[in-house]
């Protein structure tokens, strides 16, 4: 626990930069599309990317908003001993517990509100391309426009990835028409031939960094209000947040154009 309320609000501000388990299905389906024999290398690169602009952006609060003499970090360590077989399991179930409530409420009540804005609009039942849904996404698309995927259906994707970060994957799955998103493999041959026709390898890359920075997700926002006490400060790292992952997938977007990785 940090001592310090300065260190506290820092901290909390630039610990969402950094990739979570939440994003895994956002990169697994890209890359399994566009960097089919370097997968890794380009997850690493993602989790590289937010660990080190966390640094930069809490160097950057540190001598700004937030300008202060520093406080030592003491960290005072437990005693370790291996864990029993009852403590591991009470954990495994704990947190799969808690993940299996999140799927069966945010992740579920999100795919049923896609669904339905995307079979509907003003005059009843609609084509996917004249619903309520590709509405939504005709106001969100052009503020990529210059991101390489400035489409209705990436817009969509980013908004309900705001309520959980996992809603990206199966709101693109609705909108393509995917049964099964359970086996990320099985969902990238399913998708294979729409995505790369809205995506190049270079645009997919810019899509993942921009979802790896961008705006938290409900739960994490929630959490910050109870760590920062203020929804000043909530509204702040939504905000700062959707910013930098504008910068920085545009300037990864521009100059690997520039540099020839188009295709």
């Amino acid at each position: 626990m940090l001592n310090s309320e300065r260190d506290r609000r820092i901290t909390a501000l630039i610990a969402p930069l950094m990739s979570c388990s939440a994003r895994l299905p956002i990169y697994a389906l890209f890359t399994a599309l566009f960097f089919t024999d370097h997968e890794t290398p380009v997850v690493f690169s993602l989790y590289l990317l937010g660990i080190v602009l966390a640094i930069v952006m809490g160097i950057l609060f540190k001598n700004t908003l937030f300008q202060g003499e520093s406080e030592p970090f003491v960290l005072e360590l437990p005693p370790y001993r291996i864990p029993t077989l009852q403590t591991v399991l009470l954990q495994t179930w704990e947190k799969g517990k808690g993940f299996l409530l999140k799927a069966g409420t945010i992740i579920f009540s999100m795919s049923v509100l896609i669904w339905l804005l995307s079979s509907f609009n003003m005059g009843g039942p609609s084509e996917i391309q004249d619903s309520f849904l590709a509405a939504i996404g005709s106001v969100i698309a052009p503020i990529f426009a210059l991101h390489g995927f400035g489409s209705w259906d990436a817009g969509v994707a980013i908004l309900t990835g705001i309520m959980a970060k996992e809603s990206v994957v199966s709101t693109l799955g609705i909108i393509y028409g995917v049964g099964d998103l359970s086996d990320a493999t099985d969902t990238a041959m399913q998708m294979q031939d729409i995505v790369q026709a809205h995506f190049t390898s270079l645009s997919a890359y810019a899509f993942m960094v921009f979802t790896l920075l961008y705006t938290p997700c409900m739960a994490v926002l929630g959490t910050l209000k109870k760590e920062l006490g203020s929804w000043k400060w909530v509204v702040f790292s939504a905000g700062y947040q959707f910013a930098l992952a504008w910068l920085v997938s545009l300037i990864v977007y521009q100059a690997g154009l520039w540099l020839g990785f188009g295709g």
